[in-house]
């Protein structure tokens, strides 16, 4: 499951819009090969730019943390380089897509992944049924426990990363598919809920 690597990654930040100047303040990128987790880049940034109160309460993450940090400059290259052109997955991927590519774009640089699958929208698609979908309260519907802090970019990662070894799992003992790939997950995220299980059926039946 999951042979072709995919790199789920979590930002932690001083808001929600690049676009309105807010910057990430922590990354984690997970790759994950083989249905389990095998490499790690994790790193908290600093962007020069002041912490709100609130996001100290969320994250945990201080003033003093992010200034004593590597800056942006150094860990952008490095986390795109670690990426590289492996696919990129993320629980509301949108979310962190969009803040990696305006850290690049500030550095002149591009992201190379191949192609994006939302963990979000795979719950969604995959357990129509769940009453909600984020993070915390998915996982633990699904029995996933945090091993480290929530909102922390490492412990989200990790926990993101499981939802989506849950989710190929589901779907392999579910409908009998031999390999769930990331070209599989894509395929499945941009469809309606309401036509996924006539497309893994077909899916099924056509790899049989």
């Amino acid at each position: 499951m999951l042979s072709n690597p995919v790199v789920m990654i979590d930002f932690e930040t001083t808001g929600l819009s690049p676009a309105m100047g807010d910057r990430i303040t922590e990354v984690a990128a997970l790759r994950i090969v083989d249905g389990r987790i095998v490499e790690r880049f994790v790193s908290l940034v600093n962007c020069h730019v002041r912490i709100p109160p609130f996001i100290t309460g969320l994250t945990g993450i201080t003033q003093a943390m992010v200034d004593s940090a590597p800056p942006a400059a150094e860990v952008v290259p490095r986390l795109l380089e670690f990426i590289g052109t492996d696919t990129l997955s993320a629980h509301n991927a949108s979310f962190d897509e969009k803040f990696l590519r305006a850290e690049g774009g500030r550095l002149g640089l591009a992201p190379g992944h191949a192609g994006t699958v939302c963990s979000l929208k795979l719950s969604r698609r995959v357990f129509p049924q769940l009453g909600s979908y984020k993070l915390g309260t998915l996982s633990g519907s699904l029995g996933i426990r945090f091993r480290g802090t929530a909102h922390r970019a490492e412990a989200d990662a990790e926990v993101a990363a499981e939802v989506l070894l849950h989710i190929g799992r589901h779907l392999a003992s579910s409908y009998g598919i031999a390999r769930v790939d990331a070209a599989l997950l894509h395929s499945v995220n941009k469809l309606a809920a309401a036509k996924v299980h006539t497309f893994l059926q077909k899916h099924a039946a056509a790899a049989a």
